[in-house]
């Protein structure tokens, strides 16, 4: 086990020191300042101003978190308390299958199905509104299985003693269940959090992959996954190194992300045992 622990770790420093390796030769002749505040993204024209593909990243990954962190956790509610036996897992099965659909499959989706009814609505169609809800639907199965775990683990002497005070179906809930899983949610939140941050394919197939940052939701966007995609074929020098800083600055995000809750979940504890 410990052997195991120690190769993971080992391969995590192996992938960390490649990016900063690759990434060297883009902080030493473009400097990191340049990232924020060149004109914008034109390698050719040694323009190399990241900031509207990060403003991309960020609000594609947060709209879809807070569409599917309600979609996910109701769901899992669902199957528990409200839904018959087998209407639940049947409905447990078909979130299984949503989640090992391929990012592909949901990108071809998006493509030939919501971006002609979202330009319909408001043109152009690719936009950062097709991507939010094709991410919405990758990442709320993962967010309703491991919130649908964390409240199975629930004791089930909780729900009698509830039940004995005639707590109705909703207040136990509210007052009970979610308290005790809120650390489980937190974690499915935040594993559909990651799935999100470097999600490319899906993404790049709907987003319109156009270097702006949206003033709408109907904007074409492009993220940083998608860009790395898009160009690292046939990238060269400073334009290469370029592509793996913004791998960098996506490393540095989930880092962050991972850090908060982290700190959370310690804040928790610490005020839990008080």
């Amino acid at each position: 086990m410990r052997l195991l622990a120690l190769t993971a770790g080992g391969l995590l420093l192996l992938v960390v020191a490649f990016l900063f390796h690759e990434s060297w030769p883009a902080l030493q002749g473009i400097g990191l300042s340049r990232f924020f505040s060149d004109p914008d993204w034109y390698p050719t024209d040694n323009s190399y101003r990241l900031t509207s593909m990060v403003w991309g990243t960020l609000l594609a990954t947060t709209g879809a978190v807070l569409f599917a962190t309600p979609l996910g956790i109701l769901s899992a509610l669902f199957c528990h308390f409200y839904a018959p036996p087998l209407l639940s897992r049947w409905y447990r099965r078909m979130v299984e299958l949503l989640a090992g659909i391929p990012s592909v499959v949901f990108g071809f989706w998006g493509l030939m199905v919501l971006v002609p009814l979202i330009g319909r609505w408001h043109p152009p169609g690719p936009s950062l509104m097709a991507g939010v809800l094709i991410l919405t639907l990758m990442i709320m199965p993962t967010i309703m299985l491991v919130s649908h775990a964390s409240i199975a683990h629930v004791p089930i002497a909780y729900i009698h003693t509830t039940s004995a005070l005639g707590f109705s179906r909703w207040s136990m809930i509210w007052h009970v269940i979610l308290p005790t899983t809120k650390m489980g949610l937190f974690t499915g939140i935040l594993l559909g959090l990651a799935r999100a941050l470097g999600e490319t394919m899906a993404v790049l197939m709907v987003c319109g992959n156009v270097v702006q940052t949206p003033s709408h939701l109907f904007d074409p966007v492009r993220t940083l996954t998608a860009n790395i995609a898009l160009e690292m074929a046939y990238a060269l020098g400073d334009h290469r190194a370029a592509l793996f800083m913004s791998g960098l600055f996506l490393m540095g995000l989930v880092v962050l992300v991972v850090s908060t809750a982290e700190s959370l979940r310690h804040q928790n504890t610490y005020v839990s045992a008080k």
